[in-house]
């Protein structure tokens, strides 16, 4: 009877930890989404709003670090159960830190919005946003119903927002080489540009850290690649 009460009190441990991911993601979704339309709309308050709003997915955070040393300590667990509260624990830091980036574009959104738009390019960054949302969702519900070819799918989508990165990044160049007007508006679009793009990246890690809790293997293939904006040259 001792036994099966061990079982039932972990299998609830676990549930919290998940319950406490899901809020987090949902949270870094909504702030990734509010910044950007922040962005869009020159909305100084909404852009307020996000930054102020961090803190929320900090505390989480902070929750789930207390959460799963309390696990560790008193469960031992072992293999898959370990697994889990350990993807638990790198999961949250993702989604921590993808909050940050979502604060990072709010910021710079404060200064844009004094500054006259620069081509096209914020509507280029909605749609790099707009994608890694939709990762971003899809991550979570593959970590909920441990489903591996979701978190797979993934994991390959992040080359569309390297493309985009890319090409946004030569985009802003030729903005400046046409006018030096532009340099301080586009300086700061590259960097909210690369803050997205960044926020991909740690929803690749999600989606690498889900298919490790699935199959108890890392994936066997490279991550791929299409950044090239380090290699960029406009003429």
């Amino acid at each position: 009877m001792e036994h099966e009460h061990i079982v039932s009190s972990f299998d609830e441990d676990l549930g919290r930890l998940d319950s406490i991911i899901a809020e987090m993601g949902g949270l870094a979704e909504r702030q990734l989404a509010d910044a950007v339309d922040a962005l869009s709309r020159r909305d100084v308050a909404l852009a307020k709003k996000v930054i102020e709003s961090d803190k929320q997915i900090d505390l989480l955070e902070e929750e789930i670090d207390n959460f799963t040393i309390r696990v560790l300590a008193l469960r031992q667990p072992m293999a898959e159960d370990l697994r889990a509260v350990v993807v638990a624990l790198k999961m949250a830091s993702n989604l921590e830190r993808i909050g940050d980036y979502a604060k990072n574009v709010a910021k710079r959104t404060l200064t844009l919005s004094a500054m006259e738009p620069v081509g096209n390019a914020t509507q280029t960054i909605q749609r790099m946003a707009r994608q890694v949302q939709s990762m971003i969702k899809n991550v979570l519900d593959a970590y909920g119903a441990h489903d591996l070819a979701k978190a797979d799918d993934v994991r390959m989508r992040d080359e569309e927002v390297d493309l985009m990165h890319t090409s946004l990044f030569r985009e802003l160049l030729t903005y400046m080489l046409e006018d030096p007007r532009n340099i301080t508006a586009c300086t700061h679009l590259l960097f909210v540009a690369k803050n997205v793009e960044r926020i991909g990246d740690h929803v690749t890690s999600i989606a690498e850290n889900v298919h490790f809790l699935v199959s108890g293997d890392k994936p066997a293939d490279e991550r791929p690649k299409n950044d090239l904006s380090s290699q960029t040259i406009v003429e």
